[in-house]
């Protein structure tokens, strides 16, 4: 199981390697958009507990 886990984990980032350096551009855009994702799910956790708060 250990074996299995540690190729799987190699070839993912094979892949991410491979995929940025064929399309920065493209891969700069997916980390753009994962960052805002998270950005607004911390900001609607913040106003979350804001409005519990009040």
């Amino acid at each position: 199981m250990g074996q299995a886990k540690k190729i799987v984990l190699y070839g993912l980032a094979v892949f991410v390697l491979y995929t940025i350096i064929t399309s920065p551009d493209r891969a700069a855009d997916l980390v753009q958009v994962g960052f805002e994702g998270i950005s607004s799910a911390a900001q609607g956790v913040g106003d979350f507990m804001s409005a519990l708060v009040d």
